[in-house]
């Protein structure tokens, strides 16, 4: 059973993860939209959301050691800061449908970081999969550089910087839940203790450099912004338990579905004029899922 639900955790962190990425592009596109205001209602509404069910649910025992404290605080700057404040960067700057396929190169970091760091091994089928992510994201830079004449390839991949940057950010931030969640505690309780950590370290960042104030959240699109942190708190669910079932090198190429979700979410609400679907970020999409397929029929 662990196989199966495994997976279906992973691909409803995916949608989740999807949802993330519609609701970033279309509160930028306010006026008084902006990336440091959606990450800090994203980053509260995990707390909110997590942190209260986890402190009630396993009361009075967390399970929580040194260790686990330290990774799971790793985990949250990495993947809940780092990763996140670049890919809103670049999901302003490209769009979702072109952010969210480049970001999917955080499965090759994430499989060449478990094997170096986890002993865990990586199987020719699974490479395969990883092979057919990276040809994904090759044709998503293809696109990015020819979806206009006011693009090059020089900005293209000036502009590629910050998925990238995303990707090897999600890439690091597994082996530090995996560590974590060897200590024994509830992934749930882990995941409190990471979101907990990227709050802090960026509401301390935020102040430190006025980023954001509260009358800039409140002048934004705040619906928008709590979508996006529901969404962002379901991938996050959906990938601490995945991880917690499945090995590092088959849970991260299956939530990398989320770039088909993206496209098809920006479809359907986004509008043409910030999002351009073209046939190649079709074809793309197509690829990367066909590697995230390869590798959980493997598992």
């Amino acid at each position: 059973m662990n196989a199966p639900l495994g997976i279906a955790l992973a691909v409803a962190g995916a949608a989740g993860w999807a949802l993330q990425y519609v609701a970033v592009r279309l509160a930028t596109d306010h006026d008084e939209g902006s990336v440091a205001a959606a990450m800090v209602v994203a980053l509260a509404t995990n707390v909110v959301v997590v942190v209260p069910a986890a402190a009630v649910w396993f009361y009075p025992d967390y399970g929580l050691t040194p260790l686990a404290v330290g990774s799971f605080a790793a985990a949250g700057f990495a993947g809940s800061l780092v990763a996140r404040v670049a890919q809103f960067a670049s999901t302003t700057a490209i769009g979702a449908s072109r952010t969210a396929p480049v970001v999917s190169t955080a499965a090759l970091f994430s499989a060449v970081f478990a094997v170096a760091f986890l002993g865990e091994t990586l199987t020719p089928v699974h490479a395969a999969g990883i092979v057919f992510v990276v040809v994904g994201v090759a044709v998503v830079s293809y696109d990015t550089a020819r979806g206009g004449d006011e693009v090059g390839f020089r900005e293209a991949g000036a502009a590629l910087v910050l998925p990238l940057v995303s990707a090897l950010a999600l890439g690091v931030e597994p082996v530090f839940v995996k560590t974590g969640l060897a200590e024994g505690p509830s992934p749930f309780v882990g995941l409190a203790v990471m979101s907990t950590a990227a709050t802090i370290g960026y509401g301390a960042y935020a102040r430190a450099t006025h980023a954001v104030t509260l009358p800039d959240v409140r002048a934004g699109p705040v619906r928008l912004y709590v979508v996006c942190g529901l969404g962002s708190t379901l991938a996050l669910a959906g990938y601490f338990a995945a991880l917690a079932l499945l090995p590092v090198v088959v849970v991260v190429p299956i939530f990398q579905t989320a770039p088909l979700l993206v496209l098809a979410f920006s479809a359907l609400v986004i509008p043409q004029r910030l999002e351009r679907v073209t046939p190649r970020l079709v074809a793309a999409a197509a690829v990367v899922v066909v590697g995230t397929t390869i590798v959980s029929l493997s598992t």
